[in-house]
């Protein structure tokens, strides 16, 4: 599952990068529409300061994520997703909005090398 999000980033990537999601089977790939659901959620982020106003994109992939229902996101975010304390407020947030808490985690944790 990529969001709306994910699809707009990609526009702005290196060929090469957006052959990756290119090439893949189109039955394997679901993308989010973003809707005002999703825009409210991420504005329940940015209002908690789990990110800040220039992680709007970041907080709006959790919010993505969550909202579908998604097991749990992957990313090489170290900064503004994959971190503890930002984990911890994207989970706190999602409770206090009525959302299960996201899984969040790093390429290395799901992969087996």
């Amino acid at each position: 599952m990529i969001s709306g999000t994910t699809s707009r980033e990609l526009n702005d990537a290196p060929q090469r990068v957006q052959d990756v999601l290119a090439g893949l089977p189109p039955e394997t790939v679901e993308i989010i529409d973003l809707s005002d659901e999703i825009y409210g959620l991420r504005d329940a982020y940015l209002k908690a300061a789990v990110v800040g106003p220039a992680s709007e994109a970041d907080a709006e992939h959790i919010a993505a994520a969550t909202v579908a229902g998604v097991d749990f996101v992957v990313s090489w975010n170290f900064k503004h997703i994959v971190h503890y304390d930002k984990i911890r407020g994207f989970q706190a947030i999602n409770l206090l909005q009525g959302y299960e808490p996201i899984q969040i985690f790093s390429p290395k944790e799901v992969v087996d090398l």
